[in-house]
């Protein structure tokens, strides 16, 4: 069965791996548009010129795109525009797969879910560190019980601040915030999807901008999020745009957790070969690539469910999903809540 895969948006940096991706499936035909994208303030590939590069089909609008009939939308745009185009996804009879978060809004968030409900069709939100083997390995072990009672866990996403190319990470009204909103929310999913969805009930956060003051970046570059759940389990979460402009990597995400009977740690990112070209240091990672896992599965789910029947719910939900991306948009907003005022937020 041939799907027909819509990409929206070139604006988030993963819009690339995954059109690249899509065009390389026998059994997908993609379709992509980036209106927004000749106004864009930096100068980040965006556009049909882009989409030529990548070598994937393009329109001008997202009337045509939409229009073309897709069975599946991928919907990468800036972080403000995702309300929008997932409930046009939704109208349209297509599934979804949205970038994270879910959205900058928590209310805008809970209208892309119930917009996805009433249309019967998937919502999945683009979480890959999920898909990574030592995380699958480390969530096999909790589950089977082999770290005890799961009391603590100590998360770090570090990384290079997305500004040349991609400045719009960087306007808190496109984004959202800065790298509290961007760091926090994977570190978020992986707890999420240990604990099996266990309810954030305090946010404690401080963030500062005291990283990249020469780039005149008016939104948080630094901060520490402390979570605590309903069953008991402390969370901390270190998000930051850390990494320097001319580090080899653009960074990295590790997670440190401590149960009863002992403590693991993971660094999906970690494995990798290292050298130097002329450009100077070279890093390449060693490894699955965890997009075309999320993609495998996300389309999977797809096949599996079939065309969106309005007010049924699909056949099968791939994890992680709306709900999923909910409640971690709900910790990112209480982060900035509590980062405001400096006081915890209870949710």
């Amino acid at each position: 069965m041939t799907l027909k895969v819509a990409i929206a948006s070139f604006a988030h940096t993963h819009a690339a791996s995954y059109a690249w991706l899509l065009g390389q499936m026998p059994d997908v035909e993609v379709l992509s548009a980036d209106p927004d994208g000749a106004a864009a303030p930096d100068a980040g590939p965006r556009g049909a010129e882009f989409a030529a590069e990548l070598g994937v089909p393009y329109v001008d609008s997202y009337d045509e795109l939409f229009a073309w009939g897709p069975d599946a939308v991928v919907v990468t745009s800036e972080n403000a525009g995702h309300r929008a185009l997932v409930e046009r996804a939704a109208a349209a009879g297509a599934h979804v797969l949205c970038e994270k978060p879910l959205a900058t809004e928590v209310a805008d968030g809970e209208a892309m879910l119930a917009a996805c409900a009433a249309a019967g069709s998937i919502l999945m939100i683009a979480y890959p560190v999920r898909f990574a083997p030592s995380y699958l390995r480390l969530r096999a072990m909790v589950e089977a019980g082999r770290l005890g009672d799961v009391f603590a866990v100590l998360g770090t996403n570090n990384g290079k601040i997305p500004y040349d190319s991609r400045q719009w990470f960087t306007d808190a009204t496109l984004a959202g915030g800065g790298a509290l909103v961007d760091h926090t929310v994977h570190c978020a999913d992986l707890i999420d999807g240990l604990t099996g969805g266990a309810s954030a009930t305090r946010v404690y956060a401080a963030s500062n901008r005291i990283l990249h003051q020469d780039k005149d970046v008016a939104v948080e570059t630094g901060g520490l999020v402390t979570v605590t759940y309903d069953n008991g389990l402390l969370a901390t979460i270190d998000c930051s745009w850390s990494v320097p402009d001319n580090g080899p990597t653009w960074g990295g995400v590790s997670l440190e957790v401590t149960g009863t009977n002992g403590s693991v740690e993971i660094e999906p990112f970690l494995p990798h070969l290292t050298g130097t070209d002329a450009n100077g240091e070279v890093f390449l990672g060693i490894g699955p690539n965890l997009d075309e896992s999320l993609l495998d599965t996300f389309l999977d789910a797809v096949r599996t469910a079939g065309p969106p029947v309005a007010g049924k719910p699909p056949a099968v939900v791939p994890q992680p999903d709306g709900n999923v991306g909910l409640r971690t948009l709900r910790i990112v907003d209480a982060a900035r809540r509590s980062a405001l005022s400096g006081q915890p937020v209870d949710l």
